[in-house]
């Protein structure tokens, strides 16, 4: 698999598990510029890379923006969601439990 080998979705993200062993879980993400605004809190950590595009996330009540080769980590429970991508962002998260 090459991990640039993607197709954008009309609206929403594409979720695609690469691997999970013991206490991680890799995943690719594709965004459109279409977004639901879904809320997530989850039991895991997260740490993601932005590979492609432009993305602003509303992390614990604070905006930040993310550009190609920025890293973020999200300790488990906090509320984030993201507000809005450029059409075609790709991303890597992985998820610590």
């Amino acid at each position: 698999m090459n991990i640039y080998d993607t197709v954008t979705p009309k609206s929403g993200e594409t979720f695609t598990p690469l691997l999970a062993h013991k206490n991680i879980k890799i995943n690719r993400i594709v965004s459109s510029d279409h977004l639901d605004g879904t809320e997530y809190i989850q039991e895991e950590d997260e740490w993601l890379v932005l590979l492609e595009g432009e993305a602003t996330l509303l992390l614990d009540q604070a905006e930040q923006t993310l550009t190609k080769g920025d890293t973020l980590f999200i300790p488990a429970k906090t509320p984030h969601r993201v507000l809005h991508t450029k059409n075609g962002t790709l991303w890597l998260t992985v998820h610590i439990f």
